[in-house]
């Protein structure tokens, strides 16, 4: 049986936590950020968790973690 390959585009943009969790990078950062209060901006830059109904699918997407 073939090795099962890991998608990565979902490898760029998720890790694993010490505890098995996934860790990403929040939205909203990119452009129009002259609009944006300066205490948003702080707060989107920082990681998050993946919420818990998409955990399954990236895990599927990153079989190897």
């Amino acid at each position: 049986m073939p090795k099962i390959k890991t998608r990565r585009s979902a490898a760029k943009r998720f890790s694993v936590t010490g505890s098995g969790k996934f860790k990403r990078r929040r939205q909203n950062l990119r452009h129009i950020l002259t609009k944006k209060a300066p205490g948003r901006k702080m707060r989107l830059g920082q990681s998050t968790l993946v919420d818990s109904t998409n955990e399954k699918s990236v895990r599927r997407m990153l079989p190897n973690v």
